[in-house]
């Protein structure tokens, strides 16, 4: 085919220089540019590549396979001759290929396979600016492979829309920028009605547009879901009946990909209904008009929780701007958003890496071997660590590191719950049927009711493959489904699907490997709850087809204020999990802090992980364990149920202050704040309570010498040197300093408040300058009172008070207290805490 001309043409030598003399590069390059199609064929001659291959990440199947499609087109060729790609259960690609083009986890596995990367010379990261998991982590290897085994491997990032400077700056790269297509592109807000649903407000756009403007019509939709809305929408529309209405996501079989990326017929016009796959890297010919709805269905992430969901939220600006981009691709065009005008949005997307479950990235760290890489941006601990408590559940680490089967898991490169369950059976029937729930988990729901029965979906499948279809089930679905189990079984070499006549427990027996963590049992008092392995709770809905099942497994959880409430689930059978994991079921006895009755229970408990299936009173428990059950209930309660005195709440306060005031002392002075002191119980408090079977055992003396044992003597009179209780007044009385310290919203941080020193006004006669205490840093906050006690005047600065303030003090509390000093001159009066003698 004759090649176009591309506006990132006059860069490409620019970039090949670049690459040959530095080993990194940042390239960005708006939508239409040419990048993904043009950069890798420019790059296959260089002398630099010495022969060897180039792979592109490209973060999507249907971009993915576009692009290697277009590239070997370009070259008179088929995919699987020099240009080829990867995907998941597809492979086009031969000896002869140099160009590869991947997507998901394959390169992933390329790198944890074979850590050379022997025989590729550049790696190729496309479309940077999405941000997602796989990109971060297969970039972050990358970059570890580089620095320890491949110095002459290349790496670049590439983006239409991304934050160029600051990822240069990350990786000591070279940043080059391309023009895009000039075509311009007129952006419109287009109104929606009060309570007007999203598909009736994208049947107005697209009547307007149609008849408005010519060319194609591409309309972004957050999922399927609302792409088959807005597609029911416009079948009632006139305007629409005289077009093509296309559909185009990442689920939809590779014939209709190609329909949709193919020009119309004669010309003929088209509506095409995406998700943010259109976003990027592919190119949809004849467009002239986009309509966006602004929204995107992503993963979010509660590490609290555990739980994992894919929600319909507000796209960035950057996304909004390279959306209405391709308006502008072979004429002028124009973009109608679907949001208010006012409506602000965040300017770039947010890293995957911040939001979504990371088991898989966990596993592959373990891996790896080495949980330091360098990460754009890096994973957040409390993900991280829950995955890695999730993995040891599923027999892939243990004490942290990748086991057999963990290594068996990695390499079937899907998530790791899905993992454990395709290798966990043992006879083909049930392996059969994990392909199946495989493909039930990882696709959309093929049935329209909101039954919480997982096994009416396979039932639904089983029926399908026997030329039934049920009749609130969706053929394309289930068509889908059918597909990705045969992938499946083509990987775990299994040669039929499962029996349709299966026993009432097969579901969930195999299912329980995927989500040992969310084994449930059904609550004694309440059959509509369960508690969960994890050791949290569940609710079923009123109407559950669950309703009665002792134990279930739960794949799908919503989570809500109290109890998680249980969308998909299965029922198991109890003697499968004595078979599947008799380790996890225990008996033990246990002093535990009870807090219904705020006392020690002593109990011997028969559980499942953390599901108590017995428990019994223990008549005479180890006493060693009351400590522990203590310290639990200090954890429930809180500091405050603990004996405080003033003079230790002082103390305490003490300590905080000079650790803020005197940094060099920050090593030497313990941290007492809240946060420190509960996650150190077991350190300083438990000793305490050694030997006491009640709290209220504990005085305010042990106390005191348990939050005291942190410093030794030296340091306790450096504190009191240093952060005095009471001062020496120029009347020569001691006075009490106040300490304290605003944590503010969070316990551990915050500032220290001014100490305090509350002194009667003629205690200071003759004093200049106000005391200062902490090496002389710290001036004390001087509440200055009558003779009745009562606050005069608060200052941090005395003589300015003698100066100018105290005349007018004078003046009006000399007729009140007339029987106490009030010298016209303060400075070399005598300091007193007495009235003046009788007669004076």
């Amino acid at each position: 085919m004759n090649r176009p001309a591309f506006p990132i043409d006059e860069l490409l030598p620019r970039i090949r220089e670049s690459l040959a003399t530095h080993p990194r590069l940042v390239l960005e390059a708006p939508p239409g540019a040419g990048k993904t199609t043009q950069v890798p064929p420019a790059l296959l001659d260089a002398p630099w590549l010495a022969g060897r291959k180039i792979v592109m990440l490209e973060p999507r199947r249907v971009a993915a396979r576009a692009a290697a499609t277009f590239m070997a087109k370009q070259r008179g060729e088929e995919p699987g001759a020099t240009v080829g790609y990867r995907i998941r259960f597809e492979n086009r690609v031969s000896a002869a290929t140099r160009i590869e083009v991947v997507t998901e986890g394959i390169l992933t596995r390329m790198i944890q396979d074979d850590p050379t990367l022997d025989g590729v010379g550049v790696l190729l990261f496309d479309e940077f600016h999405e941000r997602h998991l796989s990109a971060d982590l297969g970039l972050a290897l990358a970059l570890d492979v580089q620095a320890s085994l491949r110095e002459d491997l290349r790496i670049v990032v590439m983006s239409a829309t991304l934050d160029g400077e600051r990822l240069a700056s990350f990786l000591d790269a070279p940043r080059l920028s391309s023009a895009g297509r000039s075509f311009p592109v007129t952006v419109a807000h287009f109104p929606g009605r009060r309570e007007e649903a999203l598909e009736h407000q994208v049947k107005r756009a697209v009547e307007h547009a149609l008849v408005q403007h010519p060319g194609d019509v591409l309309v972004f939709l957050p999922g399927q879901r609302e792409i088959a809305r807005a597609e029911a929408a416009l079948a009632a529309s006139d305007a629409a009946r005289a077009v093509d209405v296309l559909q185009l996501h990442g689920e939809l079989p590779v014939e209709q990909q190609s329909r949709v990326l193919q020009p119309g017929p004669d010309g003929h016009r088209r509506v095409v209904l995406a998700t943010n796959v259109a976003e990027s890297s592919v190119t949809l010919p004849g467009v002239r008009v986009v309509i966006d709805s602004g929204q995107a269905r992503e993963p979010r992430y509660d590490p609290n929780s555990g739980f994992a969901r894919l929600d319909v939220v507000n796209i960035a600006q950057a996304s909004a701007d390279q959306r209405a981009g391709r308006a502008g691709r072979v004429a002028e065009g124009f973009a109608y958003r679907l949001w208010p005008e006012s409506q602000r949005l965040e300017a770039q997307r947010r890293a995957e890496i911040a939001q979504v479950e990371l088991a898989g990235l966990a596993l592959e760290l373990a891996a790896w071997g080495d949980a330091n890489l360098r990460f754009v941006d890096a994973p957040p601990p409390g993900a991280l660590a829950a995955a890695r408590e999730l993995l040891h559940r599923l027999g892939a680490l243990e004490n942290n590191a990748i086991t057999a089967l963990g290594r068996r898991m990695l390499a079937l490169g899907t998530h790791p719950r899905l993992a454990a369950m395709l290798l966990a059976p043992d006879d083909d029937d049930e392996r059969a049927l994990a392909c199946d729930l495989a493909a039930l988990i990882e696709a959309r729901d093929p049935l329209r009711s909101r039954s919480d029965a997982l096994a009416e979906r396979w039932q639904a499948l089983a029926a399908f493959r026997n030329g039934r279809l049920v009749s609130d089930a969706s053929r394309s679905a289930l068509i889908a489904l059918d597909q990705a189990a045969k992938q499946w079984r083509r990987r775990l070499r299994v040669a039929a699907p499962p029996s349709a006549d299966l026993p009432a427990h097969a579901i969930g027996d195999v299912l329980l490997h995927a989500y040992p963590d969310r084994i449930a049992r059904q609550h004694p008092a309440d059959p509509y709850r369960y508690q969960l392995a994890n050791g949290r709770s569940a609710k079923l809905f009123d109407d559950s087809a669950l309703y009665g099942e002792p134990w279930i497994v739960v794949s799908e959880l919503r989570d809500e204020n109290r109890d998680a409430r249980v969308l998909r689930a299965a029922p198991l059978d109890e003697a499968r999990l004595q078979r599947d994991f008799p380790q996890r079921f225990v008996r033990e006895d246990r002093v535990v802090w009870d807090a219904a009755t705020r006392g020690i229970a002593a109990v011997r408990e028969t559980r499942f992980d953390r599901i108590v299936l017995e428990s019994r009173p223990l008549a005479k428990p180890d006493p060693a364990r009351y400590a522990d059950a203590l310290v639990d209930a200090v954890r429930q309660l809180g500091l405050d149920a603990l004996p405080w005195t003033e003079a230790l709440r002082q103390w305490r306060e003490r300590v905080r202050c000079l650790r803020a005031w005197l940094p060099e002392l920050i090593d030497a002075l313990p941290d007492l704040s809240d946060a420190a002191l509960l996650a150190t119980l077991d350190d300083w408090l438990k000793p305490a309570l050694s030997g006491k079977t009640r709290l209220d055992a504990l005085d305010e003396a042990a106390l005191g010498e348990a939050i005291k044992s942190r410093t030794d003597w030296a340091t306790r009179q450096k504190i009191d040197a240093l952060a005095p209780t009471r001062i020496i007044v120029p009347s020569g009385m001691e006075r009490r300093i106040e300490y304290g310290f605003d944590d503010g919203a969070n316990h551990g941080g915050g500032a220290p408040e001014a100490p305090v020193l509350a002194v009667k006004l003629q205690e200071l006669f003759g004093l200049a300058d106000t005391p200062r205490i902490a090496d002389g840093r710290v001036p004390l906050t001087l509440h200055l009172l009558s003779p009745g006690g009562k606050p005069l005047q608060i200052t941090r600065d005395l003589r300015s008070f003698w100066d100018r303030t105290y005349p007018e003090v004078k003046k009006e509390m000399k007729g009140r207290y007339p029987k106490h000093p009030w010298p016209d001159d303060p400075w070399s009066a005598t300091a007193t805490h007495r009235a003046k003698p009788r007669g004076t």
